[in-house]
């Protein structure tokens, strides 16, 4: 889909290039994967509070002015020699990381107010800010999920979710009301609804226009024309798009069905496990928030969101999103092979 999606209008070498690296994003992927599925499942518990400072720092150096790449106004990207990194997406692997150490160590101080909120929040609250100075509030969105799940599947109190969404919900309204492009996307997404052949929303009118073309079949795999400079963004965000043209109802239904399977299969790894242990807690939510990502993305092609900037996992361009997703599979194998003596600390 990468190959397809990236093809222009008149084929020259450049799309050859998004393949290329593509290929090469997915065997370091791969590698990475292999590794970390390798690794004793004691590792992450012990590695948690590094993996997380070294993203931590990552965050840091995409906002100096030299280190950091900036793109459209963003800066969210570090460049070592062609390559890019987006230290953003790593913040979704060691933020469900840490917590889970932290709610495993700190299991009798959930039930207070105090020493059941603060410990948990802080790391989660550090990551979001960094994101959203560079900014992305969809990330930042996402990493506060990811977050949130971690401490759902941890036993946090449902009283401090209460709490957690009367702070957070006025703290989106500003982040949104701040830039003045955030409020077009919420206007424009409405205006696809109330009147769409006048709406101003180009990429999501097309998305639209991509979908409804493919029918219940699709157009054929490399035969889709919205992508030809029509659909913006059609290799990464809204791929989901060109999938639906080329394979049509049956093939978006195939990649809604294929992520049915790998939730089920993800959920199942863990089912032998203590629902509160650290194995269970890191598994469940990494699982879950890839298969969310999913649907969140499904979603903005569908015009059911706003526009969030959200890759479609496994599917969209882009190496650091492909690297994560794979790694956290790599975690999750990991993770799921703990034994009892060996790896206490993570099944405690």
């Amino acid at each position: 889909m990468v190959h397809s999606a990236s093809i222009t209008s008149w084929p020259t070498d450049f799309e050859q290039v998004y393949l290329t690296k593509h290929l090469t994003f997915l065997a370091v992927s791969i590698v990475a994967a292999s590794v970390a599925a390798a690794l004793p499942a004691k590792f992450w518990f012990q590695a948690a509070p590094w993996i997380f400072a070294g993203v931590i720092l990552a965050l840091v150096l995409t906002l100096i002015p030299g280190i950091g790449v900036s793109v459209k106004g963003a800066r969210r990207w570090l460049r070592f020699g062609g390559q890019s990194l987006q230290p953003s997406e790593l913040a979704k692997l060691a933020v469900p990381l840490l917590v889970a150490r932290l709610m495993v160590n700190r299991r009798d101080a959930l039930r207070g107010w105090i020493s059941g909120t603060v410990p948990f929040v802080v790391p989660i609250g550090l990551a979001i800010g960094l994101v959203l100075v560079e900014p992305d509030l969809g990330t930042a969105l996402f990493v506060a999920g990811a977050g949130a799940l971690t401490l759902f599947y941890g036993g946090w109190p449902i009283r401090n979710y209460v709490l957690g969404i009367a702070v957070a919900v006025p703290a989106v309204i500003v982040a949104i009301t701040a830039h003045s492009y955030r409020l077009r996307r919420i206007s424009d997404y409405l205006s696809v609804w109330t009147d769409l052949p006048n709406s101003e929303a180009w990429q999501l009118k097309q998305s639209l226009l991509t979908l409804g073309h493919g029918g219940s079949w699709g157009v054929g795999l490399g035969r889709g024309t919205q992508k030809l400079s029509f659909l913006p963004e059609s290799n990464t965000d809204f791929v989901f798009a060109v999938v639906g043209e080329e394979l049509g109802l049956a093939g978006t239904l195939g990649v809604a069905a294929l992520w049915c399977g790998i939730f089920c299969v993800g959920i199942r790894l863990f089912r032998r496990f203590r629902p509160d242990c650290y194995a269970a807690i890191v598994g469940q939510t990494l699982i879950t928030q890839i298969v969310v990502q999913a649907l969140i993305n499904a979603w903005v092609v569908t015009a059911l969101v706003p526009t969030t900037g959200v890759p479609h996992p496994l599917v969209s361009y882009g190496g650091t999103s492909l690297l994560v997703s794979l790694l956290s599979f790599g975690v999750m194998v990991s993770l799921a092979r703990a034994e009892t003596e060996a790896d206490s600390q993570v099944l405690q």
